[in-house]
Formats: structure tokens, C-alpha cells, sequence
């Protein structure tokens, strides 16, 4: 059983899935966990949006490396967001699976386990949080990091006295 569809496995290893039927006779709780996994991948989209207008290698904001180093913090911020509300969503179903696991009022043959869905969400949600950590050690100083760019020296005119 998983957020969008609940499958059966035959006893001839056979697979059959049913999309659930109607949004409104699911219950709350899983309402919910599916709002904060369409919330955490939008905003992990829009974390990639915004992170990548703050790389260095691109030629937007290339004028105001502190905006542009901003963007890239307000990006990682923005990824640990959508890595948190992912987290929460598959921790959340997670203990859902392992309540009812444990129930003993729950017929054995109607019990779950977790599955590998589970176990991708959290390393997804770690690799975001981590992902958006790295991007925030990013953050700007009052003043630009990097060194003062300097000219060419000038040549002076010759003295006429050249030592070799």
C-alpha cells in the first residue's frame, strides 16, 4: 500500500495494482503525506531554479557576485525546506506502516512492511538537506571573497638606462 495505489501480490507472484478511487474516502493522515510530497518536489524544482542562477558558471546576476552568491544561499535554503517536508511525509508514513504493523488487532494477512519507496524517500530527503547545507556554507561576507582584481602593470617610459 503506498501513497497513490495500493497492490496485492498473489501467491503466484503476481502483481496487481488498483489506483485508489476517490480522494476524499482516503484518510487524513494520508492526505496529507501526499500534500507534503507534491510540496517537497515543487520545491525542490524551485530550489534547482533558484540554486542555479547563483553558480558561478552562469552569466545572469554576473554584475553582483554578492546577489549572486545570495541566490545560491536562498536556493540551499530552499532545498533543505522541500529535504524537511519530505522527510516528515515518508517518517510520518513510515511509523503509519510500523503502527500498524504492530496492532494486534490487524489481520495477518493484511499486514505491511516498509517498502523500498520508504528508503528512497529518506535518502532523498538527506541528500536535499545536505545538498542545501552545502549550498548555505555559501553565504556571502560583507564583502565580495574574491581577491580585487587587478591590471596589467603600465610600462614606464624608458630612461634610456635599460640594465639587462
Amino acid at each position: 500500500e503506498g501513497l497513490w495505489m495500493s497492490c496485492a501480490m498473489q501467491s503466484t507472484g503476481q502483481i496487481q495494482c488498483k489506483v485508489y478511487d476517490s480522494l476524499l474516502k482516503l484518510e487524513s493522515s494520508l492526505q496529507a503525506t501526499r500534500a507534503l510530497m507534491v510540496a517537497a518536489i515543487l520545491l525542490g524544482l524551485v530550489g534547482v531554479f533558484v540554486a542555479v542562477t547563483g553558480m558561478k558558471c552562469m552569466k545572469c546576476m554576473e554584475d553582483d557576485q554578492v546577489k549572486k552568491m545570495r541566490m545560491a544561499v536562498f536556493g540551499g535554503v530552499i532545498f533543505i525546506i522541500a529535504g524537511l517536508s519530505a522527510l516528515v511525509a515518508t517518517s510520518w508514513y513510515g511509523n503509519r506502516v510500523a503502527r500498524a504493523f504492530y496492532d494486534p488487532f490487524t489481520p495477518v494477512n493484511t499486514r505491511f512492511e516498509f517498502g523500498s519507496a520508504l528508503f528512497i524517500g529518506w535518502a532523498a530527503a538527506s541528500l536535499a538537506m545536505l545538498g542545501g547545507a552545502f549550498l548555505c556554507c555559501s553565504c556571502p561576507r560583507r564583502e565580495t571573497s574574491y581577491p580585487p582584481t587587478r591590471g596589467y602593470p603600465k610600462n614606464a617610459p624608458s630612461t634610456g638606462k635599460d640594465y639587462v
